[in-house]
């Protein structure tokens, strides 16, 4: 079976199909400053909506070995989330507690809502969906951690401490 799936317009190639678990990891594992980046360590994601030219939304299969954890808790302002569990049993850990997630489940998470992330307790990898959309001005909160982010006109997000002070 082929990869990936193109087709031709405006001079150059575009994918419209691809095998997800054969789609490039990202090249660095977090965006977060390096103090909390490290906590990061056994999370891959590969960026799925960014191989169509999506712009208003983003779509990653993220694969979290065991004792890895998908995010900082954190909350968006704007931005919306949701997660699909495709194999393995992570733990939701949210403002109201932790729940066992397994495959076939599915939650979302609304602008300014609860904050969240996933854990991986188990001793089996864990993957699945998580689709998040790109409002421009969004911002996060890291209610466990002296962090914030605030999305730059570029769509990237910038970090500062609680107190705005840059990292």
């Amino acid at each position: 079976m082929e990869k990936t799936q193109t087709v031709q317009g405006a001079g150059q190639a575009a994918a419209v199909a691809v095998e997800a678990a054969l789609a490039a990891p990202r090249t660095r594992p977090s965006n977060y400053p390096e103090q909390f980046a490290l906590r990061m360590a056994g999370r891959e994601k590969r960026p799925l909506g960014d191989l169509f030219g999506l712009t208003n939304f983003g779509v990653n299969l993220t694969r979290l070995s065991p004792g890895a954890s998908s995010a900082l808790r954190h909350r968006h302002s704007r931005q919306d989330e949701f997660i699909y569990v495709l194999e393995g049993e992570p733990t939701l850990v949210t403002d109201e507690g932790e729940a066992k997630l397994r495959p076939g489940m599915c939650a979302g998470f609304a602008a300014g809502g609860t904050a969240h992330y996933l854990r991986n307790e188990t001793g089996c990898d864990v993957l699945y969906i998580e689709v998040g959309d790109r409002t421009p001005g969004d911002e996060v909160t890291y209610p466990d951690d002296d962090l914030r982010a605030e999305m730059a006109p570029d769509g990237k997000y910038r970090f500062v401490r609680k107190n705005g002070s840059p990292w």
